[in-house]
């Protein structure tokens, strides 16, 4: 008779299961863990935090995009994250709308593509600013030319240059632009059931809306999948800040700095009337001696003495001392 629950026991099982509480739960004293529900046709491949991590990733790729779009456009432009949410790649490729602007990228050093997608409403308009137009778009639904194909293309490339910097602290990326497609029948480069993640930017160019949509596929970027944490994403900015990197470069860029060396012989005070009338052979009269070391001035500080001489028949000075900060 030990399987039958004494009136205690049922009354905290009922008080569990009516409160909804989804901690585990003894019966006889033994641990019992709920059972949850698992859709093995759509598993959860991303937590909350990972896809939290890539919309702070595509933040700063929103700034970063913004100021581009700015300036090649020549009109106000503002890009910004909209949301982040996985789901399978057939749902997404399902809700394509041919013509689209389909941009398939190598994610070097991952193996495997990434999908960049636009608005063909939003293409349109990028082209027509190109062209030199106000950038309305067009009216009438179409495919792209071949000629608005490169342009595109281009606007791509330059977009694509622009990923490297906000992954930088997750990954070194070298992306590049495999091919650009304007059906979305030709991009099936991942099985219906792959998971993604779908990062959803809105973008407003001049008086134009629309959207870019980056398709991150699980199977991509799984092996970076334990650095889509921000607790990670910040621990590598403090060790890039305390790192001797920068330290390093900052060094190399002052060893190559110009700056101008003076050896002040002698000086000596004359009067204007002096100087106007100073003929060839006049001497003046310093306030060195023959003997005395040189003055070295880098830029306007005293910094070494030297003694004068030669050197491969040019004037040179040799440097006897230099001058320590207490000096100064």
């Amino acid at each position: 008779m030990s399987d039958i629950l004494s009136q205690s026991e049922i009354d905290a099982l009922l008080k569990a299961l009516n409160s909804g509480d989804e901690e585990v739960l003894k019966v006889n004293n033994e641990v019992v863990k709920e059972a949850r529900n698992y859709n093995f046709s759509r598993p959860s491949k991303f937590n909350k935090e990972q896809l939290r991590t890539l919309e702070i990733i595509y933040e700063n790729y929103s700034r970063i995009l913004s100021s581009f779009f700015t300036g090649y456009m020549r009109t106000h432009s503002v890009v910004e994250v909209a949301n982040a949410e996985q789901m399978t790649y057939n749902e997404f490729n399902n809700s394509l709308v041919n013509p689209v602007v389909l941009g398939i990228i190598d994610f070097s050093p991952l193996k495997g593509s990434i999908i960049l997608e636009m608005s063909s409403n939003l293409g349109y308009s990028i082209i027509e600013r190109i062209l030199g137009g106000i950038g309305l778009g067009m009216k009438v639904v179409r495919d792209f030319s071949e000629i608005e194909k490169i342009l595109l293309s281009r606007v791509l490339s330059n977009m694509i240059a622009r990923l490297p910097e906000p992954w930088e602290n997750v990954l070194q990326l070298k992306p590049r632009l495999d091919k650009i497609e304007t059906n979305s029948q030709f991009a099936q480069i991942f099985g219906p059931n792959e998971m993604i993640a779908l990062v959803t930017l809105r973008v407003k160019v001049g008086s134009t809306e629309g959207m870019i949509n980056f398709c991150l596929p699980h199977l991509v970027i799984s092996p970076i999948m334990d650095r889509l944490y921000t607790k990670f994403w910040f621990e590598q900015i403090v060790q890039a800040d305390d790192s001797d990197v920068h330290r390093e470069e900052l060094e190399g860029q002052i060893n190559k700095a110009v700056v101008p060396i003076t050896a002040v012989v002698g000086k000596s005070n004359i009067t204007v009337n002096e100087f106007v009338n100073l003929q060839v052979g006049d001497i003046i009269p310093l306030d060195s001696y023959v003997t005395s070391d040189l003055n070295i001035y880098v830029g306007n500080l005293l910094k070494f003495y030297a003694r004068p001489g030669t050197k491969r028949g040019k004037n040179a000075f040799q440097i006897t001392s230099h001058i320590s900060k207490e000096e100064e």
